[in-house]
């Protein structure tokens, strides 16, 4: 069986002596496990394809639930991210979270369309890097299962908690005076703060970058949004570790 399928490369790792194996995300057929053949040949049209945060284009054989593909092209190679290598350890910890949270050969439109605005958002220099990684933080785990309750406070239902704080490892906004019923510390929000995540979470696709806050905000933002993913996916991130050590 054949099949023409565009993919973003979230792992790439050699394989005898010229092929790799790709962990690719795709729109329709989820996450998928492929063998590049040649692509570490010389001259081989698949080298560029099948690199790290890659879009790419691929023809795939398919036999005995295994995908195989001889043809390749890059679509887009976010160059802005291979000139920082910042940029570069922030993009692979967008793809190890991929990784993580998408399921084996399940459509994954929307978080393939995530992740794509997100590395051109930071390749471009759009937005600063904080601000991507807690919209791609908080989306993601929202596109997959894990939406925080970000509407009211969850203890006492007002819809502008006093003294906002969010709990990572119960998932809600709380009152400061209202504990949040889960282990582990909350972190304090503002109002502005809060309205970014509210927007982040619940705005129409394309919109939940459409923000601007001040470094304090954002750096609050920024906290609630590593922490909810450390707690709700329960692993550390070796990238997000490098990402910080190079940033």
């Amino acid at each position: 069986m054949f099949a023409t399928v565009k993919g973003l490369v979230l792992r790439q790792v050699r394989y005898k002596e010229a092929d790799r194996i790709l962990t690719l995300l795709t729109a329709e057929e989820g996450k998928l496990t492929v063998k590049a053949r040649g692509a570490l040949r010389r001259g081989s049209k698949m080298a560029a394809a099948s690199q790290d945060l890659c879009y790419s284009e691929f023809t795939l054989f398919g036999n005995r639930g295994r995908w195989t593909a001889d043809e390749g092209s890059s679509l887009e190679q976010f160059l802005g991210l291979r000139e920082d290598i910042a940029q570069l350890a922030l993009g692979a910890y967008f793809a190890e979270l991929l990784d993580t949270v998408c399921p084996e050969e399940q459509p994954a439109g929307p978080a393939l369309q995530l992740a794509l605005n997100a590395l051109y958002a930071l390749s471009r220099g759009m937005y600063t890097p904080a601000h991507v990684k807690a919209v791609f933080e908080l989306r993601l785990l929202s596109l997959e299962g894990f939406q925080p309750e970000v509407d009211a406070c969850g203890v006492c239902g007002r819809q502008e908690p006093d003294g906002p704080m969010f709990s990572p490892a119960s998932g809600m906004v709380h009152c400061a005076g209202c504990a949040p019923g889960a282990a582990g510390a909350s972190v304090a929000l503002d109002g502005p703060a809060l309205a970014a995540m509210r927007r982040i979470v619940l705005a129409p696709p394309k919109k939940e970058f459409s923000f601007a806050l001040q470094d304090d905000s954002l750096e609050r933002l920024g906290r609630a949004a590593e922490l909810f993913a450390r707690y709700q996916l329960d692993k550390n991130f070796y990238s997000l570790d490098y990402w910080k050590s190079v940033k």
